[in-house]
């Protein structure tokens, strides 16, 4: 079966195993997951993910992070942009996610990257997600 948006497939997969307090979760590689889940590691949402291999497809293995009272560290996880209704934005007017406590995840020109670090370098781009 096709997967007609496989980033908003990658989104509900962690979604589900966060609700469900699974440790970790395998999603099907691309080069634009990587750089996704890049991004959900260095803003703290994850604890750390793998490229693995098993039964010849390629994966991505994301173990999840939780608190000390066994709470998830991600609270939401939104696509913004679909297939159907793609989303761009200049840089004076990215989106605040949770009035500036969550992260904005924007495709631009000079790679995937969060939104702040868009506004820095003044450069706008396709808005993918919301992670809060």
């Amino acid at each position: 079966m096709s997967v007609s948006d496989p980033i908003a497939d990658m989104l509900t997969k962690v979604r589900n195993a966060v609700q469900a307090r699974h440790e970790n979760v395998d999603v099907p590689t691309s080069k634009l997951k990587l750089e996704i889940v890049k991004i959900l590691k260095t803003e703290g949402y994850i604890k750390n993910f793998k490229k693995v291999q098993e039964e010849n497809k390629n994966l991505i293995r994301i173990v999840l992070k939780y608190d000390d009272s066994n709470a998830s560290v991600i609270h939401g996880l939104e696509k913004v942009s679909k297939p159907g209704r793609r989303v761009y934005s200049g840089y004076k007017d990215l989106p605040r996610v949770y009035n500036g406590f969550g992260t904005l995840i924007v495709s631009t020109s000079i790679g995937v990257t969060t939104g702040k670090k868009a506004a820095e370098k003044q450069v706008g781009g396709e808005v993918i997600c919301k992670v809060w």
